[in-house]
């Protein structure tokens, strides 16, 4: 397990373990790569970020992962695979499940709910992008996208 702080200055513990916290997952975050570019989504406020959301009551972690892709980047992703999770130690404490996902259909003519739709970058470009939202700054983003590196070759076959 990592512990770090984030850019509130709230304590993060990142776990590559399923199931190492007592806090079931209501949140999700997903990777996701085509063509060697990364899926990101253009928040208006916070800027260029992985896409992710909060579980609706009715829906699975999974199921939820798919809905907030494909509302914030019109990409239908599937194929999802858990990669990590963490718990971010705000005034009420919340945990967010990491998966990896392929990308199974990039619809263009759908509507935006949230975001100002997709971004793709590359590896090189994510790293110098200078409209990174304050998620994509931190230790553990970090860790994380050092750690899905491993994934790239599996996505770009």
């Amino acid at each position: 397990m990592i512990s770090f702080n984030d850019l509130n200055g709230y304590r993060v513990d990142l776990s590559f373990e399923k199931g190492n916290f007592s806090i079931v997952p209501q949140h999700v975050l997903i990777l996701a790569q085509k063509n060697h570019k990364w899926l990101l989504t253009n928040h208006p406020k916070r800027g260029i970020e992985f896409p992710g959301g909060k579980k609706e009551v009715y829906e699975t972690i999974e199921e939820a992962a798919i809905r907030e892709t494909l509302e914030e980047t019109n990409v239908a992703v599937y194929r999802l695979e858990w990669f990590a999770e963490y718990v971010v130690h705000d005034v009420k404490p919340f945990c967010k499940a990491v998966f990896i996902a392929e990308v199974k259909d990039i619809h263009t003519e759908a509507v935006q709910y949230e975001t100002d739709g997709a971004v793709w970058l590359t590896s090189k470009e994510l790293k110098s992008c200078p409209n990174l939202s304050f998620h994509m700054k931190d230790k553990g983003m970090e860790v994380i996208l050092k750690k899905v590196m491993i994934y790239e070759e599996r996505w770009n076959d």
